[in-house]
């Protein structure tokens, strides 16, 4: 009996680790929109505006970041702006 229990065990044991990894993997899911880190104010190193519509597609919240859309529609950082 004990080792009938032992087998049961381990395979209840790989079972939930299975399951509790591919939860996570959900969790993680960005549904295709891959966001790519985060923002920092007064520096563009690294960021794509494109994935960021919740700073670069207000005006205001772009120049509360420090940032400013030129003519051309390339966006830069102010020269006043301090961290």
């Amino acid at each position: 009996m004990s080792r009938r229990n032992t087998i049961v065990g381990l395979a209840v044991a790989t079972a939930v680790s299975v399951l509790g990894a591919a939860a996570m993997a959900n969790d993680r899911d960005d549904h295709g929109q891959e966001r790519g880190g985060a923002v920092v104010r007064c520096s563009l190193e690294g960021v794509n505006p494109a994935v960021h519509p919740e700073v670069f597609g207000n005006a205001a919240t772009a120049e509360s970041f420090g940032f400013f859309q030129a003519a051309d529609h390339t966006w830069h950082v102010r020269a006043d702006c301090r961290r």
